[in-house]
Parts: C-alpha cells; sequence; structure tokens
C-alpha cells in the first residue's frame, strides 16, 4: 500500500520538483539551485515521476513548467527519512495527538503517502511518498546531497503528447524505470509506510 518507488543507484536517488524557469533554468544549468531558491520555506520531493506530472500539470502549471529530475544520495534520502515526521496525526503511528504535534515541530522533514498515479494520472490503489525538507534538512538537500539536476521538461511533454495522441503504452517506454527503493523496515513504520 505504501511503498517508495523510484529510480536509484547503489548510491543515488532521483525525486522530482517543478519550478517556475527562473528557478529551474539556473538549477539545471549550474547542477545547483540559485540563490534565488527559498531555503526557508519547505520544499517538496516526490519519487514518484508520474505523481510530479499530476502535481504539475505535465510542467504547464503556473510556477511550475520547469521540471527537474534530482539526483540525490541516498545517504541524504535515508537521513531525511529518519528525521521525518507523517504530516499528519496517525493512530497506531502516534502514541497521541499531543505526541505527533511535538515531533512535527522538531522533525526537519515531513512524509505525506498520497495516491500514485497511471499514465492517464488517475488515482491507483497504492501510494507513493512526498517528502517535505525544511531548516536542516532543505539545506543538506541543497548543499549537501545533491548530486546533479536536470531539466525533464522535454520529456513531461513527450510523454503527455503521446497520452493525448493515444499511445499511452509509447508513453510507458519513455517513463523512468521506477522501482521499489530498499528502505529497510525501521525507516518506513515509524512513517507509516512498509518496507
Amino acid at each position: 500500500m505504501r511503498e517508495i518507488r523510484a529510480l536509484h543507484t547503489e548510491t543515488t536517488i532521483t525525486v522530482y520538483q517543478a519550478y517556475a524557469p527562473a528557478i529551474g533554468v539556473p538549477a539545471a544549468r549550474e547542477g545547483r539551485f540559485p540563490a534565488t531558491w527559498k531555503r526557508e520555506r519547505m520544499t517538496w520531493i516526490k519519487p514518484s515521476f508520474l505523481w510530479m506530472m499530476y502535481r504539475c500539470g505535465w510542467g504547464t502549471k503556473q510556477d511550475q513548467e520547469t521540471v527537474l529530475a534530482i539526483e540525490i544520495t541516498r545517504a541524504g534520502f535515508d537521513w531525511a527519512l529518519r528525521n521525518a515526521c507523517l504530516s499528519h496525526y496517525a493512530p497506531g503511528v502516534h502514541a497521541d495527538q499531543a505526541a505527533w504535534k511535538r515531533e512535527l515541530r522538531q522533525a526537519p522533514a515531513r512524509v505525506q503517502w498520497d495516491p500514485e498515479r497511471d499514465i492517464h494520472l488517475n488515482p491507483l490503489p497504492y501510494r507513493s511518498l512526498q517528502l517535505g525538507l525544511a531548516g536542516e534538512a532543505a539545506g543538506r538537500y541543497a548543499d549537501e546531497w545533491t548530486v546533479s539536476i536536470t531539466d525533464v521538461t522535454p520529456l513531461a511533454h513527450e510523454v503527455h503528447a503521446l497520452v493525448r495522441a493515444g499511445d499511452p503504452d509509447a508513453a510507458a517506454r519513455l517513463l523512468p524505470q521506477e522501482r521499489v527503493y530498499p528502505a529497510v523496515a525501521e525507516l518506513l513504520a515509524p512513517l507509516g509506510g512498509a518496507a
């Protein structure tokens, strides 16, 4: 029901974000987020390409026209999971609402599980991870964990064009090859997930 599916290697995992061109274009060009990227705001990263397409409308929504694939270290991603709190109270995961609120105030990362999407962006019966990074986590993401940043807007547009043309099989062949991320149970259990 809740697993992390992502494009990953032995040392890195690819996550997606969408930005206005003023941030996305220089980030891809320089391989680093520009000075205009706001470190004090929570930034949400998504390991699922299709969930990102759902969120940004295939790179057509205002201020989300540039879709980025950000390759980060697995060590950093795992650190964020270890230091994350669910973005909502979950009985059975938290002792009570007060305990969850305390944890949420202290955690530099937040986890949300949202319905995964198919090639038509319809919801699937299982969940996809969104990971929110703030404070220390956002700084580490920008300064330590990022290995590369690639503008994948042309890929988003190409996949979308094939879907609109009625060729979902061709569109699916272009998708990143996401597979279950080998997060250990102790990382996901406190976040309502399954290893």
